[in-house]
């Protein structure tokens, strides 16, 4: 038990420069609750997701960062199932958690995909866990989806949690249970703010903002929208989109994230799909503002993140592309590479954004062709990118090769696009790419 804590708590994996995704190749991270402890230190608890054929796992792993750009990952925090189940009344697929802090404890706020949807809490001494002794959350909250707790500025918790119309109750001191005489149904909705799911509240500067999966755009709850209040209790007044993660990936169905304050500036945290699915999901962030009027300005997908531009010298893996366009899609290689695949003709992917410095004068692309070759057009800024250059994939070259070619000197910061052309149905694939 001694070795599975340990593996639990250090476990040192990423530097990513704050670039998007903020999870490595190989791990799948979604619906990302942020919270900062007393500590400093950002974590961010989610679902783990494991399979293009069903939502989540039957484990939870949390990111953590002193700086937003190392991040670093606490493996196994709670486990539903097997090698050191901590849930002994079911083994059913742990959904979208969130964590909260009292007296010295944690609380890990879970939802199990069972018949009930039971949701539950489990706790630990340490925010990365391990989170034990799991117990179920009151009847009243069965068959309910995605709880979230909030702490108000007098010590008072409040617990949410549902689907198409948030609910709303206290809980009582221990944290462990709900006070059912105060459950309040409609907090928001579908039919007046597009709530789907994924409800989670935070304030800031006397006002409370409830965010959630918002369902207002293309029929799909893509987007990341709020609500504003003056009371916790509302009511809430719609606000708008956050941010959308449309075009992440062909299959992109779902959104589930949360805003936090970390070093002074705000952050929304989200998720994008991989692998034409639903279900393989990785955690995001970007920086956002405040109107005066305390509204959130609507941003945009960046391969940045909250760190500044992509280095154009420096390899650019494939799967930073934050805007994909047609049939391609980001899918896993191996363990430890992550790439560009099922390729079609007139495909997009866009990376923003990179700093060509004081001047580039060629690209080399880590490529593999998976049929007749073809060519990628690479280009910058809008719409689609004005064209700098072209790479010639040969065809039938099933290895992995760098093809280096001229393109038109460029510099500055701008967004750079990968326009793909050929006759197969499939053309190839993209490792990375640099300039030079």
């Amino acid at each position: 038990m001694l070795f599975f804590i340990w593996l639990c708590v250090f476990v040192p994996f990423w530097d990513g420069l704050s670039q998007n995704p903020i999870v490595p190749p190989g791990i799948y991270i979604a619906d990302p609750a942020a919270k900062v402890w007393d500590d400093g230190r950002i974590y961010v608890y989610g679902s783990r997701d494991e399979n293009p054929g069903y939502y989540c796992s039957w484990k939870y792993h949390v990111l953590w960062s002193d700086d937003l750009r190392n991040w670093r990952i606490a493996e196994n925090v709670l486990t539903s199932k097997g090698i050191g189940d901590e849930i002994p009344y079911s083994d059913a697929i742990l959904y979208a958690p969130d964590c909260s802090y009292k007296d010295g404890i944690y609380y890990l706020y879970y939802c199990l995909a069972s018949s009930e949807n039971t949701e539950g809490v489990a706790t630990s001494s340490s925010p990365l866990g391990p989170f034990r002794k799991g117990t179920v959350m009151n009847p009243s909250v069965l068959r309910q989806i995605d709880p979230a707790v909030f702490i108000d500025d007098d010590g008072q918790a409040y617990y949410v949690w549902g689907q198409f119309s948030a609910k709303m109750a206290k809980l009582k001191p221990g944290m462990m249970e709900i006070d059912e005489n105060t459950i309040k149904d409609g907090i928001v909705t579908e039919k007046e703010h597009f709530f789907h799911e994924g409800g989670y509240l935070v304030k800031r500067n006397g006002t409370y903002y409830f965010i959630y999966a918002h369902m207002g755009r293309a029929n799909r709850p893509t987007c990341i929208g709020y609500a504003m209040a003056s009371n916790v209790w509302g009511p809430y007044r719609y606000g708008g989109v956050i941010i959308d993660n449309d075009h992440c990936d062909p299959a992109v169905w779902n959104n589930h994230g949360s805003i936090v304050q970390f070093n002074g500036k705000w952050y929304v945290f989200y998720h994008r799909s991989t692998h034409a699915s639903n279900t393989m999901r990785k955690a995001c962030l970007e920086p956002i503002t405040f109107n005066e009027d305390g509204t959130i300005n609507e941003v945009e997908m960046t391969s940045q993140g909250a760190g500044p531009p992509l280095v154009a010298t420096n390899q650019i893996d494939a799967e930073r592309a934050c805007l994909l366009f047609g049939n391609t899609r980001i899918i896993m290689e191996n363990s430890s590479n992550e790439i560009l695949s099922g390729i079609r003709n007139d495909d997009k992917a866009a990376y923003k954004y990179v700093d060509f410095g004081t001047g580039i004068d060629s690209v080399l692309l880590r490529v593999r062709s998976v049929g007749n070759g073809g060519v990628i057009d690479v280009g910058i800024d809008q719409p689609w990118g004005k064209s700098v250059g072209q790479v010639h994939v040969p065809p039938h070259s099933k290895d992995w090769m760098v093809i280096s070619t001229p393109v038109k000197k460029t510099e500055g910061v701008h967004a750079v696009w990968l326009r793909f052309y050929g006759k197969d149905d499939v053309l190839f694939e993209v490792d990375w790419l640099r300039f030079k």
